[in-house]
């Protein structure tokens, strides 16, 4: 896996709580503009990759969700899918050029943060369209495929699932055993050994707090609501071997949509879809771009 260029411009961007967002610009200052937003126990080295794909003709612009990466650690209040909503808005009010649209692209809690943010009107106006990759709006727990016999236990498995989620408990350093167990998890049996090296340095680096914190947020959630506010045109991406969101959620989420335009159901792929499939996402994006986006100039004069 190669490492993405180095970014055309970094900023700091304050959230309405005052939580430090790290974000880059990739890509010519005049492309149709895509925001990032990458998922739990990730960083915006998920999205290297797509950048490398696409930064020749697109203005990509990603964060680190707070918590992560080198965005700050919130207090112990600023964990909730309000405050995920929240930083996406203060992102795009950063980067954006007055007026103009973007294509939302999220993966996992990434994409929750679209659907939490997809009521907030100053988000609705500036979203052209959307991705959804590997992801669910509610009921994870339940739904997860991690622990084995899931289907036969249910009640047991999402308890065990919840505590997995919640765990505050270090996993460092890079082991063997800790390497398999992310593979398991996060992705498919023949996954890249360069991107399972990429996922297991990032989820290694998210602190153990923010990443429990985080967890119990998911192990409740629900953002149903949300993702019928979403009424941009929007694709959905999903691994047909993704053990943490399986197929299921993808399906349901394709009926919920007000406005669905396609689900692609990548085959023998897990949960780490920018990782694993980028050629198939790159081509999920520039065709979502081609349709629903064109460049600044246009923008301005139409």
């Amino acid at each position: 896996m190669t490492t993405a260029p180095a970014p055309r411009r970094t900023l700091t961007v304050a959230s309405p709580d005052g939580t430090r967002l790290h974000a880059e610009i990739h890509g010519p200052e005049n492309a149709p503009a895509v925001v990032l937003a990458h998922g739990w126990t990730c960083s915006t080295r998920l999205w290297h990759p797509l950048i490398t794909r696409l930064a020749h003709r697109l203005r990509l612009i990603c964060y680190d969700q707070r918590g992560h990466g080198r965005s700050q650690t919130p207090r112990p209040a600023g964990y909730h899918t309000p405050a995920l909503a929240d930083d996406l808005l203060a992102v795009m009010d950063a980067t954006l050029h007055p007026g103009e649209k973007a294509v939302l692209a999220g993966h996992s809690m990434g994409a929750m943060t679209l659907m939490a943010a997809a009521d907030r009107p100053r988000v609705a106006a500036r979203t052209a369209a959307a991705l959804l990759a590997s992801t669910g709006p509610s009921a994870l727990p339940e739904s997860s495929r991690v622990v084995p016999g899931a289907a036969h236990l249910p009640r047991t498995t999402a308890l065990a699932h919840r505590l997995m989620l919640a765990s505050p408990l270090p996993l460092g350093p890079r082991t063997r055993p800790i390497r398999a167990a992310l593979h398991y998890i996060t992705m498919a049996p023949g996954a890249d050994a360069a991107a399972l090296d990429a996922c297991t340095d990032m989820v290694l680096a998210t602190p153990a707090p923010a990443r429990a914190r985080w967890g119990r947020v998911l192990g409740r959630l629900d953002l149903e609501r949300g993702l019928r506010h979403l009424t941009a045109p929007t694709v959905i991406a999903q691994g047909t071997a993704d053990r943490l969101t399986p197929i299921a959620h993808a399906r349901r989420m394709a009926r919920l949509l007000p406005d669905c335009r396609g689900l692609v159901e990548i085959g023998a792929t897990g949960h780490m879809t920018p990782l694993e499939t980028p050629d198939i996402l790159a081509r999920t994006l520039t065709d979502l771009t081609t349709a629903h986006l064109a460049p600044r100039d246009r923008q301005e004069s139409a």
